[in-house]
């Protein structure tokens, strides 16, 4: 694994996503905790993966699972204390890995102390520390924009007689970046969570920290742009140039690239959800050294799975990125499992999830895992009213939610509740994933566990997958092939994503190719001209 003392560790690292509630349980209430990641250390640290990101822990009433924080410097009850958080810390670096939490700046939950103080007059200390606007002449909201989980983003507060912003929940108030102050408390909250060992932070809609001063209307989404979400979202339909993404964020990123740098081998990666301009801001957000080290999109979050559709994103990145870094991952706590996504009914998705490994361990960049996916875990199918996403809750049935990713980790096929919990599991175990548990995979050789375990140490053993230049080849068909190299090695990269076998033409150039045992590309031919590939099959060759 990647050295501790290195300070660019996040260059090409692995990491692998925790949704802590989903892990294990230690206490018996049915949602995991701090202790249980603690204990599934070992198990993590077994994949061969260079740091986790644990998503929220903090003190929250949990309207969106965490992601509404009450105090930004304490451990909800329900995940365990500070105390369990530290030796968490401690464990994770007995094992050399590094531990990324989320921080989730934009807005906090409207418990916080510091919208209860300002939201009870319009001149108390933090009256200004909220996004608060008066209302037009006719009593409607100031502007036309909308929240993400629907309906107008601004909400009617009868104390201070205002609006007041939020692009997510009512609960969940957006913070005023122009206010230096709100700054300057969000950074000390970062500094708290430095000074208790954390190596890194993954930032929670970091685009979405400064809004429009003037509060214009955002336009509408021009014909046939593609919508930042699907039709069964209204929010989709707007172009957000005035409610995200503004200039000014690139001073607070300064400030916390700054912070960051006093500690030595810290790093942040931000999560960029900005439609067709995502590109553009992950260009911003992490060029010239000086803000983030690296940020992730959603462009290959996404339903399409071809080879036009991944050379078409990684090229754009390419192109608009020149000196930033980029986090691929195909799944995360927001989206269907990728299994799910990219299969068919009735085809064999630890088939893709084999070839889905094999493709993001040799894209430039570094990689994110989501819990579960190394086991081949697909989208459970929730019931209404087992619900608790309350955006699927929103838009049910369109859109059913996002708990169907988020269902319990499942470590033993003949355990109570696969071995997550003796009590009740906030949601449901899927049976069809009690065949994929762990105990189940750590017993066979053919897994998707045993997969993803030796891809990961082949990408380890070669400089070129790590951080390598790329270099894309023609490729007819639904293949892809490109070149990675670093250090005096050139590697060739060849993936047919096709239902049936496929050959590819080797260059003159690159006839001296011999297999460099990307494991899985067994039963791949290399002729004198050619790289004859099966269905859903990848194959790297060293150039000798």
């Amino acid at each position: 694994m990647i050295e501790a003392r290195d300070a660019n560790w996040w260059r090409g690292c692995v990491i692998y996503q925790v949704y802590p509630r989903s892990f294990q349980d230690t206490t018996g209430d049915g949602s995991g905790d701090l202790k249980g990641v603690t204990k599934r250390m070992a198990y993590i640290a077994s994949l061969g993966v260079d740091a986790i990101w644990l998503s929220p822990f903090f003190k929250s009433p949990m309207a969106d699972m965490g992601y509404d924080v009450s105090d930004y410097c304490a451990v909800d009850p329900m995940f365990g204390t500070l105390g369990d958080f530290d030796e968490l810390v401690a464990e994770a670096h007995r094992y050399g890995l590094k531990v990324i939490i989320d921080q989730v700046l934009s807005h906090s939950s409207d418990r916080h102390p510091w919208f209860i103080e300002s939201r009870s007059s319009r001149d108390n200390p933090k009256a200004d520390w909220y996004v608060w606007a008066d209302p037009k002449p006719d009593g409607t909201a100031p502007n036309n924009w909308l929240s993400i989980f629907g309906g107008p983003a601004w909400e009617w507060d009868s104390t201070r007689r205002q609006y007041y912003l939020h692009n997510f929940l009512a609960s969940q108030p957006d913070l005023n970046f122009h206010n230096a102050e709100v700054q300057a408390a969000l950074l000390d909250t970062v500094r708290f969570w430095l000074e208790r060992g954390v190596d890194g932070f993954r930032l929670d809609t970091v685009n979405f920290y400064v809004h429009d001063r003037l509060l214009r209307d955002n336009p509408p989404m021009p014909p046939g742009a593609a919508n930042d979400i699907p039709d069964t979202n209204p929010y989709g339909y707007q172009n957000h140039l005035y409610d995200k993404t503004q200039p000014e964020n690139l001073e607070f990123l300064k400030r916390f690239r700054s912070l960051l740098n006093e500690y030595g081998g810290r790093a942040a990666v931000g999560e960029v959800g900005d439609g067709t301009r995502s590109l553009q801001t992950v260009a911003a957000y992490t060029g010239g050294g000086d803000k983030l080290q690296m940020c992730y999109t959603f462009d290959l979050l996404s339903p399409e799975f071809s080879a036009a559709h991944v050379k078409k994103s990684v090229l754009a990145f390419e192109n608009a990125v020149k000196d930033g870094w980029v986090c691929w991952a195909f799944s995360n706590h927001d989206v269907v499992r990728h299994v799910s996504r990219w299969t068919k009914p009735g085809e064999d998705t630890d088939a893709v999830a084999k070839f889905a490994i094999a493709l993001l361990a040799c894209l430039r960049g570094s990689i994110c895992l989501y819990q579960g996916e190394e086991l081949g875990l697909t989208e459970a199918e929730i019931a209404f009213e087992d619900l608790r996403d309350p955006y699927g809750i929103r838009f049910w049935p369109g859109f059913k939610g996002r708990d169907g990713c988020r269902t319990p980790m499942v470590w033993e096929a003949g355990a109570k509740n696969a071995g997550f919990t003796t009590g009740k599991p906030w949601l449901p175990v899927p049976m069809e994933h009690l065949s994929h548990a762990v105990d189940v995979e750590e017993a066979d050789p053919t897994s998707v566990l045993w997969r993803y375990r030796a891809v990961l140490e082949f990408r380890r053993q070669h400089p070129a997958l790590i951080g390598g230049s790329i270099e894309f080849l023609d490729a007819e068909g639904d293949l892809l092939a490109f070149l990675r190299r670093a250090d005096g090695e050139t590697l060739l990269c060849v993936f047919n994503f096709a239902d049936e076998p496929a050959c590819w033409p080797l260059p003159s150039d690159l006839r001296r190719v011999r297999s460099a045992g990307l494991p899985g590309s067994e039963a791949v031919e290399i002729g004198a001209n050619s790289v004859s590939l099966p269905p859903l099959t990848a194959f790297v060759g060293r150039l000798t």
